[in-house]
């Protein structure tokens, strides 16, 4: 219910006069059944525009951190989290792949939309980075179409450590369903999963025409914070 209230009522018209986004390829979204939405993930602002667009309710795997953030902000982000209706997945841990897959098939046994950034995190420098296997995984086992989206511009908007967004036009791209099914019953497969995987974030990159690197962003991100705090021991 809160859902729909914010869609409609409290958040979704505001966002849409703010951002005024181009809509692309809308169509590509089923009218019903289960489909993953996987989509590139420049801003914190992407968890609000695209379902403010969508007319079919869209669930996504959120960060744990959201929900247990510290004071009364922590707590007013996480009420509002849960009452979107968006999940908390662990992402620290040898089970937290597990955690996620199980979360995610719930939600398209149910025959929803669910929301996927396969870089597992949001990108630090607008670049789009390789993909995790999670994605395929589901959908494979799901044996659901996959719907690859493209989030235009929202990095400009507001970059990582930027609260406030900036209120400039935004575009979101929706590409073709792409269909697995020919490789039913392989979910198991690595080879198999890292094929479908690459194969999604280059729809992805098709559609945001980002520069693309072939590494995780959870590395090259930790790399970077090294490099960083190893330069200012030396400068001291």
């Amino acid at each position: 219910m809160f859902y729909h209230l914010l869609k409609h009522v409290l958040l979704g018209p505001l966002l849409r006069l703010l951002f005024r986004p181009r809509i692309e390829g809308l169509e590509n979204i089923p009218a019903e059944g289960a489909a993953i939405v996987a989509g590139n993930h420049l801003s914190f602002s992407d968890h609000f525009l695209m379902p403010a667009i969508l007319k079919r309710r869209i669930t996504f795997l959120a960060k744990a951190e959201y929900f247990t953030g510290p004071g009364v902000k922590g707590r007013l982000t996480a009420a509002f989290f849960r009452s979107a209706g968006q999940i908390p997945v662990d992402r620290s841990g040898k089970d937290a792949g597990q955690a996620a897959l199980r979360e995610g098939l719930a939600v398209l046994a149910k025959d929803e939309l669910l929301g996927i950034y396969p870089e597992g995190t949001r990108s630090h420098d607008g670049r789009l980075y390789k993909g995790k296997v999670g994605v395929a995984a589901m959908a494979l086992g799901a044996r659901v179409p996959v719907v690859p989206c493209a989030m235009v511009g929202t990095f400009e908007i507001q970059p990582p450590g930027k609260k406030i967004p900036k209120i400039r036009r935004v575009t979101i791209r929706f590409g073709e369903p792409m269909d697995f099914s020919r490789y039913a019953g392989m979910e198991g497969e690595r080879a198999v999963l890292r094929a479908v995987t690459d194969e999604i974030m280059y729809a992805i990159l098709g559609l945001s025409g980002q520069e693309y690197v072939d590494r995780y962003a959870a590395e090259v991100k930790a790399e970077e914070e090294e490099a960083r705090k190893k330069a200012r021991r030396t400068a001291r």
